[in-house]
């Protein structure tokens, strides 16, 4: 399975999309980055091909939107989400917490059907695009 940028567009145009979500310590943790660097628009979410089960995820700050991009916004937090991105990770929450002395984002998404053992990567059932 890859991840195409030459999809057909309409597919995604026609979509409904669910979108993300975020938890309150995810927006918290999203208001600090953007505290702390204050040309922060938001965060940006994608997906690439990785490690031993197919994906892991992409999180970089967004300081100028892409065309391509859906916006999310929660409590004036916004994710940028690229449109070829969205069969992956509709539907996905993003969540912020302590695992042990770290402090991560966690995705909880329905979509994954299987995840490595070291927890870096994830694979899915047959997405349709």
């Amino acid at each position: 399975m890859q991840i195409n940028s030459n999809v057909n567009k309409s597919f995604f145009d026609k979509n409904i999309w669910h979108g993300l979500k975020l938890t309150d310590s995810a927006v918290q943790q999203i208001r600090n980055l953007m505290k702390h660097d204050t040309n922060m628009l938001g965060l940006r979410v994608n997906v690439k091909q990785s490690g031993c089960a197919g994906f892991s995820y992409i999180i970089e700050k967004v300081f100028e939107p892409k065309n391509n991009d859906l916006v999310y916004e929660h409590k004036n937090v916004k994710l940028y989400v690229p449109l070829k991105t969205m069969p992956f990770v509709d539907g996905t929450e993003l969540d912020y917490r302590q695992e042990g002395l770290n402090c991560v984002f966690k995705f909880n998404n329905p979509k994954v059907q299987h995840i490595c053992g070291c927890g870096e990567s994830f694979g899915f059932g047959a997405i349709t695009v």
